[in-house]
């Protein structure tokens, strides 16, 4: 393990699976995904109540919010694709599925968390300053959503631990 990232420890013969780092919330993390539209709606929220930006933040803010918005859907739809019919919110993944290592796969370990979070900020950007408070704590959940999916990859895939050390970003490319 790291200090990093507790799902770091990897699977592998003779080795049991690593310990869930994070409480799995359902058979299939049903909570995490009960959570996440939580935070998704504080977002929503804050960005419709939330006071206007300033006339001086204009167009370039609207550039920014419109290229986080381009980037943020390219990054899903392209995660979306390759998944397919494996594609769900819930953080364990699909009995049975395989693991996906192309296209946006290949950029980042979590490309539609990337692209949810992409999307985010074009919203705040679009919306409200006050949307950003709340997307960085939507993020902070994200990653923990991240951190016990990975878990449960590691168990289901062990060749995970080679594609991790293989992808460095976990969400947005370049970025984290």
């Amino acid at each position: 393990m790291t200090a990093e990232d507790p799902c770091a420890k990897q699977a592998g013969p003779g080795r049991p699976p690593p310990r869930l780092p994070l409480p799995t919330l359902g058979p299939r993390g049903e909570g995490w995904v009960a959570l996440q539209a939580v935070a998704a709606v504080l977002v929503a929220v804050a960005g419709v109540w939330g006071p206007a930006w300033p006339a001086r933040a204009g167009p370039w803010r609207e550039i920014a919010a419109f290229a986080f918005g381009a980037l943020g859907a390219a990054l899903g739809v392209g995660a979306g694709v390759e998944l397919g019919r494996q594609t769900t919110p819930l953080p364990r993944p699909v009995a049975g599925g395989k693991l996906r290592e192309r296209g946006a796969y290949g950029l980042v370990r979590h490309p539609m968390y990337g692209g949810a979070l992409l999307l985010g900020l074009a919203y705040a950007l679009a919306t409200s300053m006050l949307a950003l408070p709340a997307l960085a704590a939507a993020a902070a959940f994200v990653d923990l959503k991240r951190r016990m999916e990975e878990a449960w990859l590691l168990e289901e895939h062990p060749a995970y631990a080679g594609y991790r050390r293989r992808v460095r970003w976990r969400m947005i490319p370049f970025v984290w």
